[in-house]
């Protein structure tokens, strides 16, 4: 399985972006889908993750701001983030779990600054 995403880029403060990632390959059955986010000097952290039936998981912190959707027929996963903030700035990755095993795209760079 192969994630490629984009989307990512630079903004101000309160701005925002939308992310997209889709997946290809050796698909037979992904199940969540999510993205995480890792900060210069820092672990990868939980942004949001949706499973293929719609469920959804926030990290508490971006509730309100950052919504995950899916598509199923295209095999994408997106994250639509608004009302951006610095601290916001980092290199964001999708996830597809297929079979229990997570596959990782090769991160997007979203950068906050005025």
């Amino acid at each position: 399985v192969q994630l490629q995403a984009s989307g990512g880029g630079m903004v101000q403060p309160g701005g925002s972006l939308r992310l997209s990632c889709e997946a290809s390959g050796s698909i037979f059955s992904i199940s969540t889908m999510g993205w995480y986010r890792q900060a210069p000097g820092k672990q990868r952290e939980l942004v949001a993750t949706i499973a293929n039936r719609g469920s959804t998981q926030y990290a508490d912190s971006l509730k309100g701001r950052f919504t995950i959707s899916r598509d199923n027929a295209k095999k994408s996963v997106y994250l639509q983030m608004n009302s951006l903030k610095p601290e916001d700035t980092s290199v964001y990755y999708c996830v597809a779990y297929q079979y229990g095993l997570p596959y990782w795209g090769q991160g997007t760079q979203v950068t906050v600054s005025s």
